[in-house]
């Protein structure tokens, strides 16, 4: 795993996101299971969204990567500040 890649979307088995695990999770050395360990409710974003709305977003709430769902919560993607340059 690259440093650009330092979280796990987490879904369930319809592929609906649930949360994310992160840095410290991912590299913990004890067995954890992700429904303990995962951040719940992670900022998202719908394909159909302005590139430019999302870029002020992730500027103005510092994200480095956000979460991309269709309406229904099921996963798209992961868009990351760096893509968007």
């Amino acid at each position: 795993m690259g440093d650009e890649w330092q979280i796990c979307v987490v879904t369930n088995e319809d592929g609906i996101v649930l949360g994310l695990l992160g840095r410290r999770a991912l590299q913990a050395r004890e067995p954890v299971r992700a429904e303990d360990a995962m951040s719940l409710g992670p900022s998202t974003i719908r394909p159909s969204a302005r590139l430019d709305a999302v870029t002020q977003r992730m500027r103005d709430q510092e994200l480095t990567r956000i979460v991309i769902t269709h309406p229904d919560g099921v996963l798209v993607g992961v868009l990351r500040r760096e893509d968007l340059a």
